[in-house]
């Protein structure tokens, strides 16, 4: 069975990553939304929110599953039987950052691959941070 870890904070989980997750669907039989938690990093929700509202907006999905996880990505991989690492990018600044990450998760698993997927042209400017800003003003 092929399965994918989309990884990422999810603080919150945007229309952007919905759609990478959306367009991958089809090349996986089972995809695993990993809700990273850094005890360092301060979130606008909990990580069981961010679970429940990735849940809540995936939940005609039935190839996906949501949880949440500390340590390291490649860990996860293992745990949960993942060859592939999903990772959205909307600008070059995003390449450079996601091609370091794979190169490092590469250099400790080179079985697991890493999937950078183009945003959408209509999805590029939307960021978690911008949808915080948002939401806080609401």
């Amino acid at each position: 069975m092929a399965t994918a870890l989309f990884p990422g904070s999810f603080d919150p989980f945007t229309t952007g990553h919905e759609a990478v997750l959306r367009r991958v669907l089809p090349l996986f039989d089972r995809v695993v939304v990993a809700v990273g938690v850094n005890a360092e990093k301060h979130c606008m929700f909990s990580p069981d929110e961010r679970v429940a509202r990735i849940r809540q907006m995936l939940a005609d999905c039935p190839t996906v599953e949501v949880l949440s996880y500390t340590g390291m990505t490649i860990d996860l991989c293992h745990e949960v039987g993942a060859q592939c690492i999903i990772r959205g990018i909307r600008t070059a600044a995003d390449f450079e950052y996601e091609q370091l990450v794979a190169t490092v998760n590469r250099s400790q698993d080179p079985a697991i691959e890493t999937l950078l997927v183009m945003a959408d042209a209509e999805h590029r400017d939307i960021s978690s941070t911008l949808e915080r800003e948002r939401l806080s003003h609401s």
